[in-house]
């Protein structure tokens, strides 16, 4: 396995610093675990997506674990399955839309190359649907979606080394765009 690339100078610009992970921040349907797996793929790293690990740890769908203990019981998962990803080396993280609004996450994530894949609303609610997975939305996802944005975009944007617009790019573009920021690349 090859060594990490150097920070990419970023929100702390620590040139010559190794990055052990690459996290993906935004929204449901901006395309974190898609852009995340051609990410890892990529660059050599594995792909750790919150919602699929508490899933596996769990047994339960993200519906299921939110029912029976409600939105607070569900941040906690979410927020240990953060953690326990940043402890690894070479991650590529595919994290949950409300992690940002998390404190501690918010401070763990200092340490790592942050990406902030945003998109309009609009364009997110014709990509998203309610389902097991998504028991943030109801009857409109573009409304869930929009009052989610103004909760937590400028978190995003603190949070972020990097913002990836995922509404004009698809994700071989808006990965390649990040592996090529890894690589010191600005031009792919």
């Amino acid at each position: 396995m090859t060594s990490p690339p150097a920070w990419p100078g970023g929100r702390s610009g620590w040139a010559g610093e190794r990055v052990s992970a690459v996290v993906l921040v935004g929204l449901m349907g901006t395309g974190k675990s898609t852009v995340g797996r051609l990410v890892a793929e990529s660059t050599g790293r594995t792909l750790v997506d919150v919602d699929v690990a508490i899933a596996a740890r769990t047994g339960k769908t993200v519906r299921e674990l939110w029912e029976e203990g409600g939105e607070a019981a569900y941040r906690a998962l979410e927020s240990e399955a953060v953690h326990a990803a940043l402890a690894r080396d070479d991650v590529v993280l595919a994290a949950p839309g409300g992690v940002i609004l998390d404190p501690d996450v918010r401070a763990a994530l200092t340490d790592a190359f942050v990406v902030w894949l945003r998109a309009d609303p609009e364009v997110l609610g014709g990509r998203v649907r309610a389902g097991d997975h998504r028991p943030l939305l109801g009857t409109d996802p573009a409304a869930d979606l929009a009052v989610m944005a103004a909760e937590r975009d400028a978190l995003y944007a603190a949070a972020a080394d990097l913002v990836v617009d995922t509404g004009i790019e698809d994700a071989d573009a808006a990965a390649a765009e990040i592996v090529g920021r890894l690589e010191g690349d600005a031009t792919r």
